[in-house]
């Protein structure tokens, strides 16, 4: 989920897959030597991309998944929309390499803590950490911590079923919402909040969010960002969907758009297709729209409404007279140094005040250091690497967000894994990586565990979790029902 306008979703494939493409002597295993026994740190798309490329193209690797969820798939499961099922399709595949003889999930264990890298990299050969990006970059502006104020991605765990965000219970009883940020995230939390409940209560929208959006006051929607429309990060797709949201209206001020269909004649065909789109709806009259989409937004309880705002940069959240909660944003007007995306933003001097009683960060997502044995670039929240390989430490890898940070679609993070798990397999084929001696893998990690009362779950265990998820979503008429407290999973397996 995403971040400047990341979140899990298919796109183009791009032409990176040539190294592993060209490289198909890899896959060979000599039986004289030991298995390779792989260690998969994360079980999102980059972990489970990652171990299903070890194990197509090397006949006789062994690869652990450890997750420090019960459950697995990361961002597929806990960051793409509820509305969005299609997306989450990629699950088939993960389960598929999961069920695989050569392959072992173990989730409940938190690397780290539970066990520290120093133990895995005893027990394997080669580690790779995929662990994604568990926490959210700051305004770094006052009243940021005011009643109201939440972060995307607390926002979108709250309602995909995060257990860490499970307790959010957001104020939603503002008739005014500003999200800061333009990529695909704001536009999804614009979505949900805007949505008719007919629509979301056919997804796996958890319980509790449902039922909060039910008594939701917010009517109206605005979605600012500090450059332009040139330079806004969603995708065509989820502006198309926005638009296109019965019972709610966009309001786009055309003069925001002016000469701008000049400057994009030469731009690349995706931005080309974006810009018209919003300058289409911008110069839409009323009338114009289909009579479907008026009687929608005419049948709509209280008619709702969302606009983009541009050329604005938070410099304060205002708080209301007791000083506990937000009551509206202060926001410096800027204006644009140089073009398209490597356009500055430099405020003006103006400034102007947004009413709003919620207010929703969207603008990236953070990874973090998780042992001190790895190295950690604290400025770009990655771990320092060459193709996935941890400056400094060999037999350590990294593949996804944690990696290159948190950008991309799902197929970026597809590349980027099978570049990493190539560079496991070139180190394997030249004895970079020494396999002459066995190491025992989780018969290794499991004694450690036992020792400190750690109980991993199985990726059996997880399907009977999924069973009951289904059965109890298929009672409420949805694809699934999430359980959101660890506890009552474990519960539920006999842990």
């Amino acid at each position: 989920m995403g971040p400047g306008g990341a979140c899990w979703r298919g796109g183009v494939v791009p032409g990176g897959f040539k190294r592993w493409l060209s490289s198909s002597s890899s896959s060979s295993s000599s039986s004289a030597t030991p298995a390779p026994r792989v260690c998969v740190v994360g079980s999102g798309p980059a972990g489970f991309y990652t171990a299903q490329h070890i194990l197509k193209h090397h006949g006789g690797a062994q690869v652990d998944i450890y997750e420090k969820l019960p459950v697995p798939f990361g961002l597929v499961r806990f960051g793409v929309a509820p509305d969005h099922p299609e997306v989450k399709n990629v699950i088939n595949a993960f389960t598929q390499t999961a069920r695989l003889e050569r392959c072992a999930y173990y989730g409940n264990v938190t690397v780290g803590r539970d066990v520290t890298v120093a133990e895995l990299q005893q027990a394997y050969h080669a580690v790779v950490l995929s662990y994604g990006a568990e926490d959210n970059r700051v305004l770094g502006i006052p009243g940021e911590n005011l009643s109201g104020v939440y972060s995307a991605r607390a926002f979108v765990g709250w309602y995909n079923g995060l257990p860490e965000n499970r307790d959010l219970k957001p104020d939603l009883s503002c008739e005014t919402a500003l999200i800061l940020g333009h990529g695909n995230v704001a536009l999804d939390i614009a979505r949900i909040l805007l949505s008719p409940l007919g629509l979301l209560r056919k997804t796996d929208i958890t319980d509790c969010s449902l039922a909060a959006l039910a008594c939701s006051k917010v009517k109206r929607v605005w979605l600012v960002g500090r450059r332009g429309p040139l330079q806004v990060a969603f995708t065509i797709k989820e502006l198309r969907e926005m638009i296109n949201l019965p019972g709610a209206r966009p309001v786009l001020n055309p003069a925001d758009f002016t000469g701008l269909e000049n400057a994009v004649k030469d731009a690349p065909r995706p931005r080309k297709r974006l810009t018209e789109l919003m300058i289409k709806t911008a110069l839409e009259k009323p009338g114009e729209k289909t009579m479907e989409a008026q009687a929608a937004v005419a049948q709509a309880a209280e008619p709702r409404e969302w606009g983009l705002k541009f050329q604005r940069s938070p410099q304060e959240v205002l708080p209301t007279p007791d000083g506990r909660r937000a009551r509206g944003v202060r926001m410096a007007l800027t204006r644009l140094e140089g073009s398209g995306d490597s356009a500055k933003a430099i405020p003006t001097g103006d400034v102007e005040e947004l009413e709003c009683g919620l207010v929703l960060s969207s603008i990236g997502y953070r990874s973090l250091p998780l042992d001190p044995a790895v190295p950690f670039d604290t400025q770009r929240g990655i771990i320092p690497n060459s193709s996935g390989r941890v400056d400094g430490v060999p037999g350590l890898y990294c593949s996804g967000w944690v990696k290159r940070g948190p950008t991309g679609v799902i197929i970026t993070t597809m590349n980027d894994s099978f570049d990493t798990a190539q560079s496991v397999l070139e180190d394997l084929q030249v004895g970079i990586l020494d396999v002459s001696t066995s190491r025992e893998g989780f018969g290794a990690v499991e004694s450690i565990l036992r020792s400190r009362g750690v109980r991993p779950v199985s990726f059996s265990d997880w399907e009977k979790i999924d069973a009951a998820e289904v059965a109890r979503g298929k009672a409420a008429g949805k694809p699934r029902e999430k359980i959101v407290d660890p506890q009552e999973m474990l519960r539920l397996i006999g842990h």
